[in-house]
């Protein structure tokens, strides 16, 4: 009997001290009809009967165990001594404290013997057996104490009877840092009722009064689980460990069935560790690279970060830092992203079935959140690469309540323009900084805040006596509140700038400085409400107000013969009220539907013109001039914004889906280049300018092979778009006051196909994809002179059918990895001058139609080596150090064509950004 008392033993300390519930609750006796019920399920009903709660090991009995029996007013030790009759399993009861406890082939006894608490030295008295493997407290291999512990701890969860639903709520975190974990999931297998973490670590999960082990799974951490007995709702927060493999793991969604099991579809999660292990150029960690070889999204070309997803535009994606809305993400005309990678948690990347607390653009939301720093104890995390480095600190503010993470970039990237061959360059000179500081602070179990502020400025003069100068100003404040353990809301602050100046300096009679600037204020609301495991119902308002100045123009001295030009002030206000309900309506079949209505309004004070209906816009056809008051309404727009999403289980590994969704966008961007240039400027919608509106249909087939660990799924969409914006040829974009008289109304479609093969774990892992896509234009309103290529559809400068793209990982060991980037795609569209022509003696270029030729295909491919320092726990600081070719085999890709005349003849040339190999070195470090 050794082994059962020291089990008993064991037990006894980990579980919480006696309670008394009466004599009355120990005479209840046990009624029901059980047939082939699962163990777990009858414990959970004799628990709710008699009072007395049941310890027991997770194999022993496992849930295989049913149990059939009928009973009528039976004492509980009758009941058990039937259940258990004839197979392995033994019980004991603990009539003063209420429990019961369930072993395998040994009994134990209630009551400590007598000769337990022997004189240290005695003999033992009979023999001593150790604890089953599945229930010691001691701490498994790779496993600290405190979570080996929790693990088989019993948590008694709520006060009263324990009967009907109850919610259990907490949040899950690092052990060590303290940082949230997102993503997480935490589920019960019987009944299987799971949910996952918000962007706080939240969770709500909403169950039958009973027992139950909860398991706890998330990317980049150790399974774990927890013992509990839910007698009414309350709280629990869970700590895990960060799992530290052999094998780095390529992770894109954070739940290894998330694909299959969720009603989101065209949604891509990047994980931080993934977007480090992909090459880029100059070795720089570039998460917006990282995106573009997502299937859906493409660039124009290479040195551009302007993300064109499933044929819209670049100014039709929503990009997120924290809430704030960034209208430039990149350095140096695209060729850097604006966002220093140590301060990142992950990317998110809604394609279709956008949620609806989220409005403002048509194709797509890049969502980017920072980590909330370590609220443990202080680290320090950087990199020095060959033209930028980079230094992070975080740390506790208050320790395990409030902390800081703080990171910085900087560039000197002039040491490389001085080693050109070309003297203009030499003399060139291109810096950019940003600084990113998050602070988050809880209050008590219900309340915690969170702020960040972010600042970002380039630099720069290339070959020329033109210095360009852009800056990124954003801050948000977050106060959110647990209102119950099924609702819970979060009231946002944010505050989003971006401005450019353009100086010209080289000649003073011509030395002009141009200027533009937009900002947004915002103020949202938004809950999360719980009522039952199958509905998950969000809600919210919002309200943005726009600010912008659109171009000024003055001279830099007196003697310049500049003529200032400065257009008038815009005003405007977005506002919006959404509510969503995920809806489990089978065990299969899953629904979300939602519905988000947009109200804008143009405000003045500003003028406007009103020109003759019927006749294409010009100076020669204006027929009015109205004027707006501070605070009048030049006019308004709304509508109502759907959104549908269904998930049918085809099985365990396999899902359909649909999705639908419309959108509307009230601000666009003017820009004469195919890709993001600094001097882009951003118009709003007013009485000339209609919103843009776009409707989209998708449908995947989903499904994972070998344990999910290969995730495979085909995508197909067709997209509608209405009057977004293109421009005449010839079109005058900066300081054009009458803007409405070169901007035309379009409408577009685009659909494709995109195929994706994801192999998570193993030595060598990453994924494969192709996506077929078309993105087309037409511009058939209006006078015949407004018609582009005769009304007919166009490809968009962005329309590349084919592209394939292939990540690949392989760990030669815990310390050094290799790393693979493939990209092949068509060639963007073009328009090429085909003839040349006399009129009116002068010499004119004939051009073909808009964007019917194109260049050549694209190809490229990267390589990095990485090696890690040794894993030594004790060390003063864990480096790294990355060696990578970009552009491995120095293809010269054509960015675009130009055309210059020599000798009367006009020539053509292939522009390359890289054409040729770029070595590149990178050392990281972390404190």
């Amino acid at each position: 009997m050794k082994h059962a008392y020291f089990l008993f033993f064991v037990v006894m300390l980990l579980l919480p001290g006696p309670r008394s519930y009466g004599q009355q609750t120990a005479e209840k006796t046990v009624t029901g009809n059980f047939d082939r019920v699962p163990f777990s399920q009858f414990v959970r009903e004799l628990e709710i009967q008699t009072d007395y709660r049941f310890y027991y090991a997770a194999t022993a009995p496992p849930d295989s165990f049913r149990v059939s029996v009928q009973v009528r007013e039976q004492p509980l030790p009758k009941v058990l001594a039937r259940v258990f009759e004839n197979t392995p399993y033994r019980f004991a009861l603990s009539p003063t404290e209420h429990r019961v406890f369930v072993t395998t082939g040994v009994s134990i006894e209630p009551q400590l013997p007598n000769a337990f608490f022997r004189p240290v030295g005695s003999p033992p008295e009979g023999p001593v057996l150790a604890a089953p493997e599945d229930l010691t407290p001691t701490t498994a291999p790779g496993r600290s104490r405190y979570v080996s512990a929790a693990e088989y701890k019993v948590y008694e969860i709520g006060t009263g009877g324990g009967s009907g639903p109850v919610t259990l709520a907490g949040h899950i975190k690092d052990i060590k840092s303290g940082e949230p974990i997102i993503g997480a999931t935490i589920f019960s297998e019987s009944p299987s009722v799971g949910t996952s973490t918000d962007q706080f670590g939240f969770y709500s999960l909403t169950l039958p009064a009973g027992r139950y082990e909860l398991k706890v799974r998330s990317v980049g951490s150790k399974n774990t689980r927890r013992q509990v007995i839910l007698r009414g709702s309350g709280r629990l927060e869970i700590e895990v460990e960060e799992d530290i493999t052999t094998l780095k793991e390529v992770v894109i969604e954070g739940e290894k069935d998330k694909n299959i099991s969720s009603t989101q579809m065209g949604l891509e999660k990047l994980d931080i560790k993934t977007i480090k292990q992909v090459p880029t150029a100059f070795g720089e960690v570039d998460i917006l690279r990282v995106v573009l070889t997502l299937p859906g999204v493409k660039s124009v070309g290479e040195g551009s970060t302007g993300l064109n997803v499933r044929g819209g535009a670049t100014d039709q994606n929503l990009i997120l830092f924290n809430d704030m809305t960034i209208y430039n993400p990149a350095h140096l005309f695209g060729f850097f992203s604006a966002f220093n990678p140590d301060m990142l948690q992950g990317v998110e990347l809604y394609k279709s079935a956008i949620p609806a607390k989220y409005g403002g653009r048509l194709s797509s939301v890049l969502d980017i959140t920072t980590r909330e720093g370590n609220k443990k104890k202080f680290g320090a995390t950087g990199g020095i690469g060959p033209l930028t480095s980079r230094l992070t600190l975080e740390g506790p503010i208050i320790k395990d309540k409030s902390s800081f993470l703080i990171g910085g970039r900087a560039s000197y990237s002039d040491w490389l323009l001085r080693r050109l061959d070309d003297r203009k360059l030499r003399q060139s000179s291109a810096a950019f900084s940003d600084l990113s500081a998050h602070i988050s602070h809880q209050f008590n179990d219900k309340n915690s805040v969170y702020a960040t502020g972010y600042l970002s400025s380039d630099r720069f003069r290339l070959a020329s006596d033109t210095t360009y100068h852009y800056l990124n100003q954003a801050a948000s404040f977050k106060w959110r509140h647990n209102v119950s353990n099924q609702l819970y809301g979060v009231l946002t602050g944010a505050f989003s700038h971006y401005d450019y100046d353009i100086t010209s300096e080289g000649n003073e009679v011509n030395s002009s400085r141009l200027k533009y600037a937009i900002s947004q204020t915002s103020l949202r609301a938004d809950f999360s409400y719980f009522p039952n495991p199958k509905h998950a119902v969000d809600f919210g308002v919002s309200s943005l107000l726009y600010n912008v100045s659109p171009g000024s123009l003055e001279p830099l001295s007196a003697a310049s013969l500049i003529t200032p030009n400065i257009l008038d002030r815009e005003q405007a206000l977005e506002s919006a009220v959404y509510v969503s309900d995920k809806i489990d309506v089978t065990q299969r079949l899953s629904v979300a539907v939602g519905l988000r209505y947009s109200l804008y309004n143009a405000l003045g004070p500003r003028s406007y013109y009103r020109y003759a209906p019927g006749e294409a816009r010009s100076e020669s056809t204006i027929i009015d001039t109205v004027s707006a008051g501070a605070g009048k309404v030049l006019a308004t727009y709304h509508g109502p914004e759907y959104r549908v999403s269904a998930r049918y289980s085809l099985s365990d590994n396999s899902s359909v889906k649909f999705s639908y969704n419309r959108t509307r966008q009230y601000i666009s961007q003017l820009t004469n280049t195919a890709s993001v240039s600094p001097a882009d400027t951003w118009k709003l919608s007013d009485a000339n300018i209609r919103p843009q509106i776009g409707d989209q249909v998708s449908v995947g087939y989903y499904r994972n092979f070998k344990s999910n660990t290969i995730e495979t799924s085909v995508e197909t969409y067709y997209k509608s778009l209405r009057d977004f914006v293109d421009y005449k040829g010839g079109a005058v974009l900066l300081l054009n006051k009458r803007i409405e008289t070169d901007i035309i109304n379009a409408e577009g479609k685009a659909y494709g196909v995109e195929v994706m093969v994801k192999k998570l774990t193993g030595k060598i892992n990453g994924w494969i994809s192709y996506t077929y896509a078309r993105s087309l234009v037409r511009v058939n309103a209006g006078t015949p002179a407004d018609q582009i290529n005769g009304g007919q559809y166009y490809a968009s400068n962005f329309d590349k059918p084919h592209d394939v793209t292939l990540i690949g990982n392989y760990r030669f060991s815990r310390r050094f990895s290799t790393s693979l980037n493939f990209n092949y795609s068509t060639g963007r569209p073009i328009t090429l001058p085909i003839a040349k022509y006399y009129a009116g003696n002068s010499l004119r270029v004939l051009y073909s139609d808009r964007n019917a030729y194109r260049v050549p295909d694209y190809m490229r491919a990267d390589l990095a080596f990485n090696i890690e320092g040794n894993h030594k726990v004790n060390k003063l600081a864990h480096s790294s150090v990355t060696l990578g070719v970009y552009n491995l085999t120095g293809r010269q890709n054509p960015y675009s064509i130009y055309f210059k005349s020599e000798n009367g003849q006009i020539k053509g040339y292939k522009l390359s950004i890289f054409g040729r190999p770029i070595p590149t070195a990178t050392y990281n470090f972390k404190f």
